[in-house]
């Protein structure tokens, strides 16, 4: 098969049509950038966005461990079920757990969230005299 001038003219044409789009790419500094922010928006993002989303919604829980609400187990719970929800439970949630239950220093004599544990001590005391232990 003869090459004529013509024909090498034609596949030249073709090869450097094919290659074409890699020569074409040079890469400058605001390419680059882009090429960042792009990476940034596709991995860091998401990864951020779900992190303050989990903790917005423990919020709530640490706002009644430090104010030591007796109901704290329970506005946890309310919490987890939140994020399971989508965050519909969630201000209601945070209601909770900046009020306090109206009738609990009633019933227990305490606004204070350590009533269980309390009980429980006292359980195990009761249970260790009536079986004679010190």
């Amino acid at each position: 098969m003869k090459i004529t001038p013509k024909k090498s003219r034609w596949i030249l044409s073709l090869v450097l049509a094919l290659y074409w789009p890699l020569l074409a790419q040079a890469q400058t500094f605001e390419d680059k950038i882009a090429d960042v922010i792009s990476w940034v928006a596709l991995i860091v993002a998401p990864i951020v966005g779900i992190g303050a989303f989990l903790m917005v919604h423990v919020l709530p829980e640490k706002i009644a461990e430090k104010r030591q609400h007796p109901q704290a187990q329970a506005i946890k719970t309310l919490c987890i079920l939140s994020l399971f929800f989508g965050g519909v439970l969630w201000p209601l949630a945070w209601l909770w757990a900046y009020s306090m239950p109206v009738f609990y220093k009633m019933a227990y004599g305490t606004d204070k969230g350590d009533y269980h544990e309390e009980t429980l001590k006292e359980f195990n005391q009761s249970k260790n005299k009536d079986q004679g232990k010190p």
